[in-house]
């Protein structure tokens, strides 16, 4: 009688991979990366989170990943200006509704990859730990914080799985 595979859901922080890819200087493959880390388990499911699109090449990015199997959540960027400075800011947030799935799926999955270095989520993967999940977090040496790193099963340094994950010229999957 043989086991079942695990059962594994991923998490991607889409701002926190984009500005990693520009520190890295090479493109992840959204689809190798999914099916690199989800190879001889289970995959429930693949979240990404980002801002909704700008234009359309983040459009045709996220219909990408929706074809994929991804399940894309997206949120208005935010845009203020400081009375005091008239500094223009913006900001697009989604750790709440990260967590919130990790939460609400978490019956489902036995692993979660979670793709950030933001130290936010710390409490979050502690908690989920102590229920008897695995967590992973993909990250860079640099923007990994030390505070995910210290909550986390196991850490995964991108350059590590470069080979598997990286987009190359022949595949458009960003």
């Amino acid at each position: 009688m043989g086991s079942e595979p695990q059962r594994i859901s991923m998490f991607i922080d889409g701002a926190n991979m984009t500005y990693a890819q520009k520190k890295l200087g090479w493109q992840i493959d959204f689809k190798k990366t999914v099916d690199y880390f989800s190879m001889g388990k289970s995959l429930i499911n693949a979240f990404y989170y980002a801002r909704e699109p700008q234009d359309d090449d983040e459009k045709r990015f996220y219909g990408f990943l929706t074809w994929t199997g991804y399940t894309v959540r997206t949120k208005p960027v935010k845009v203020w200006t400081d009375p005091s400075t008239s500094d223009v800011s913006s900001k697009c947030n989604l750790d709440i509704e990260m967590v919130v799935d990790m939460f609400n799926t978490s019956s489902l999955y036995d692993v979660a990859v979670v793709f950030t270095g933001d130290g936010d989520f710390g409490r979050a993967v502690e908690l989920l730990r102590s229920k008897g999940k695995r967590i992973v977090a993909c990250s860079t040496q640099d923007m990994i914080s030390y505070d995910l790193a210290n909550a986390v099963d196991r850490y995964v340094d991108l350059s590590d799985v470069r080979r598997h994950i990286e987009r190359t010229s022949r595949n458009a999957s960003r």
